[in-house]
């Protein structure tokens, strides 16, 4: 059988402030939801906008990113996976779903609560670690572009 591929990517508004916790072994996780919005025409030929909420969840590293710059509101694009998991519920012994996107890379948007409206051009970039290393670390990457400021371009070295 041919390998699957379980690949999402998010634009949108956080709905509520992350919920930060620990696992028993020491592990940060934040979890919060995602608002992303499509616009389409109804039968009439009036724009109609719709709202879908998404569940994130994302470890270690992007975990303390997000506990530190992301709060309600805040615009970001993620890179992840979808996941469902289940259990039993304690009251009523029913089998509960939930279904959630795991968060592989994060991209922090626009101005948002406390960060300067000249940040809205570049942003910030967090990812899990390339590294095989199974504690599932997360490093900060940073967006490297070359500056050219110093090099003396002129009208005379565009193509066209």
């Amino acid at each position: 059988m041919a390998k699957g591929v379980n690949k999402v990517f998010l634009l949108g508004n956080v709905g509520k402030d992350p919920e930060i916790r620990s696992t028993a072994g020491g592990t940060i996780v934040a979890s919060f939801s995602l608002a992303t919005a499509d616009r389409a025409k109804d039968q009439q030929g009036n724009w109609q906008d719709k709202t879908e909420w998404h569940n994130l969840v994302a470890f270690n590293r992007t975990a303390e990113i997000i506990r530190d710059y992301v709060k309600k509101g805040t615009q970001i694009f993620v890179e992840g996976k979808i996941q469902t998991r289940s259990w039993d519920d304690k009251d009523s012994g029913q089998k509960k779903y939930k279904t959630e996107i795991l968060v592989n890379e994060m991209s922090l948007l626009g101005g948002g609560p406390g960060r300067g409206e000249g940040a809205s051009s570049g942003g910030s970039s967090y990812s899990r670690s390339s590294s095989s290393s199974s504690t599932g670390t997360f490093d900060q990457r940073t967006p490297s572009q070359p500056d050219y400021a110093d090099q003396g371009i002129t009208d005379d070295d565009i193509p066209f």
